[in-house]
């Protein structure tokens, strides 16, 4: 297990790589090396390394930091992994997301298979995966796998390219059992192609002033978003829509709502919803089997900077009763009852030092006839989602220990 970086390293890294791309890639026409500065996906983030920007723990993310000048692009070859969903995102120097390709959208190469379209071959592994992707920095033709790389309005040439995977099918292989892509760059007349880094970029070994500038950008962009996530005089334990993801790497295909926490000893909090449906892809269901969505998850985390994840339940992970409702309880180990009853799954307060968190429920990808009761529904329409989302809305309430011990979750709803 990797060794989770420094805060101060974490928010110097963004800058720090984008700062190595924009003076080297023109100076580069040759290949580089798979451990050289310039290799493809140079970091990485998940809940053990880069623990940043409320993460899901059930997802690994790879980073691409790039500068770009107008005609100039980025080739992407790789293969389909084995899991429930990948994607490729940009991002500005904001942290939004300017345009996301996912995993049905990419048209495979010739003689390949996409896994993630309906009707392909059942037999994935006699058949080749490979895909070819373009970042260009002017219109996306979807038809050529193309997707933006920076914003229209953007002055700088700066962006990131972010890779995710979610549930790989093998819970041993964090990239789904392939390759990370290869990336050729045309970049100011050159040409260098770079392949995935043989390990983690290690930002530890950078300070001085490029270093604390990088800080600060982080702590700006990442702290002011994620401080003014949510709207002002919402109650405690009251999930609701976010004010806006700007600015904390949001993928296009989720949508968020949130509820915020404080600890007190003594005391925990129970959450309770229908659960809509989802492919099991770890008990060999594929990923286009007809559910009403591709993925969720509920996710505790630390509301101070670098604002990491404490711990999330995916649907898979997710215990739920004899009607499809499911229940978690977030508290610290000393206020959890002896017996939490069956049909209860636990998420993690984390330090206690860290007052006030926020949990998350992700929603991605519903079905067309599941939207109206989704989170993205809630959102488009611009309503209550403890209106629009019915027996889906997740109902939250502080509860204390002797409280739950005694009635279980029924008790502390009463």
């Amino acid at each position: 297990m990797r060794v989770p970086l420094q805060p101060i390293a974490v928010r110097a890294l963004v800058l720090l790589c984008a700062t190595v791309w924009l003076v080297a890639i023109p100076l580069r026409a040759q290949a580089a090396p798979a451990d050289s500065p310039l290799c493809a996906w140079r970091f990485m983030s998940n809940d053990q390394v880069l623990n940043v920007a409320f993460p899901d723990s059930n997802a690994t993310y790879w980073v691409l930091p790039y500068a770009l000048g107008s005609g100039d692009r980025i080739e992407l070859s790789g293969d389909y992994p084995a899991a429930r969903y990948f994607s490729l995102n940009t991002y500005g120097t904001n942290f939004d997301t300017v345009d996301t390709l996912r995993d049905n959208q990419i048209v495979a190469d010739p003689g390949s298979v996409n896994p993630f379209v309906i009707g392909s071959a059942t037999n994935e592994s006699l058949q080749q995966r490979h895909w070819h992707a373009t970042l260009v920095t002017g219109h996306a033709d979807r038809t050529r796998n193309e997707i933006q790389a920076l914003p229209a309005e953007q002055n700088t040439p700066v962006g990131f390219l972010i890779i995710r995977v979610y549930v790989p099918t093998d819970p041993r292989s964090l990239n789904g059992g392939v390759g990370l892509p290869t990336a050729t760059m045309h970049v100011a007349g050159a040409t260098v192609q770079s392949q995935p880094c043989n390990q983690v970029f290690d930002p530890q070994s950078y300070s001085g002033p490029v270093a604390a500038v990088g800080a600060d950008a982080f702590d700006r962009v990442i702290g002011n978003a994620a401080a003014g996530a949510f709207p002002g005089n919402v109650p405690e334990a009251t999930f609701v829509n976010p004010a806006s993801t700007s600015g904390l790497f949001p993928n296009g295909d989720n949508r968020y709502i949130g509820a915020g926490l404080t600890y007190q000893p003594g005391r925990l909090v129970v959450i309770r919803a229908k659960a809509p449906s989802y492919p099991d892809t770890r008990a060999g269901q594929a990923p286009t089997s007809p559910t009403q969505v591709r993925y969720w998850s509920m996710c505790q985390n630390d509301q101070v900077s670098p604002y990491p994840v404490v711990g999330c339940a995916a649907d898979f992970q997710t215990r739920l009763d004899g009607d499809g409702y499911y229940t978690y309880v977030v508290a610290a180990p000393q206020d959890l009852p002896a017996t939490i009853g069956p049909g209860v799954t636990v998420l993690p307060w984390g330090s206690t030092a860290v007052a006030k968190k926020v949990v998350f429920l992700r929603y991605m990808l519903p079905s067309s006839q599941f939207y109206p009761n989704s989170i993205q529904a809630s959102q488009a329409q611009r309503s209550d989602p403890a209106v629009t989302m019915g027996a889906y809305y997740p109902h939250a309430t502080y509860c204390d220990k002797a409280t739950f011990a005694s009635g279980g979750a029924t008790a502390c709803f009463r």
